[in-house]
């Protein structure tokens, strides 16, 4: 497994990341807040639970002293807000940051924001879609960002990205093999004995969303795998 460090892709449309950077500021904040303020019940509340959100007679949820009513369908969003701990927000920013930027660029600001937000609403409806029955909460951004790194992926297969292999070891590859890598990885947890707290069909939901959406998301004329941009070695 790769830790992505940078990527020697400049931008080349939009001259700052801002929806990429408001995305992380987000995510931090109400990483912050859900630690100093709210109990494991109050965060499951914007948790993706399978068992309810296709139980149509929970909704709406009743208006009482933890709040207002809301639909149950609005976990899809406000899950991917909330992280489970501090490891779990910073492998998701820090991804989200070094391959954000130049998703956003080939998309414009707006367009980048409605792709994240899909890419994350798909990979919570297929995770809840393939255990319907579960009572576990979801949450965290790691099927929106599965949608940015398959976007990346289709954009700049040929770009060079500093990464730690092994945690360690700083290797400086190109974005095919380092994201390749990772893709396959969440490929084959899939169809293992599923071990541990990890969404692995929210990662696979985010790549498909990520896949197709980048397709029709990005600018006019911006192309795919890196055709004719002559990047070198």
């Amino acid at each position: 497994m790769f830790v992505p460090l940078h990527d020697e892709n400049t931008l080349k449309s939009i001259r700052f990341q801002w929806i990429t950077l408001a995305l992380i500021v987000v995510n931090i904040v109400v990483y912050f807040f859900e630690t100093v303020r709210l109990d494991e019940v109050a965060i499951a509340s914007f948790a993706i639970i399978p068992k309810e959100l296709f139980d149509t007679s929970l909704l709406p949820i009743p208006v009482d002293a933890t709040g207002p009513a809301y639909p149950e369908q609005l976990t899809l969003l406000t899950y991917m807000f909330f992280h489970g701990d501090i490891l779990h927000l910073a492998g998701n920013m820090l991804f989200l940051w070094v391959f954000g930027d130049n998703v956003e660029d080939a998309m414009g600001h707006f367009r980048f924001l409605i792709f994240y937000l899909a890419c994350g609403v798909f990979a919570g409806l297929v995770h809840a879609w393939i255990d319907p029955s579960s009572d576990v909460p979801l949450i965290g951004a790691s099927g929106a960002v599965a949608g940015v790194i398959a976007a990346y992926l289709m954009l700049h297969p040929r770009v060079r990205v500093w990464v730690l292999a092994l945690k360690a070891i700083p290797l400086r590859i190109s974005a095919a093999f380092a994201l390749g890598v990772w893709i396959l990885i969440q490929v084959v947890m899939v169809f293992l004995p599923q071990m541990g707290p990890v969404a692995w069909w929210a990662h696979i939901g985010g790549l498909i969303a990520g896949a197709v959406l980048v397709l029709f998301l990005r600018r006019p004329g911006v192309p795919l795998f890196d055709r004719g941009l002559g990047y070198g070695s």
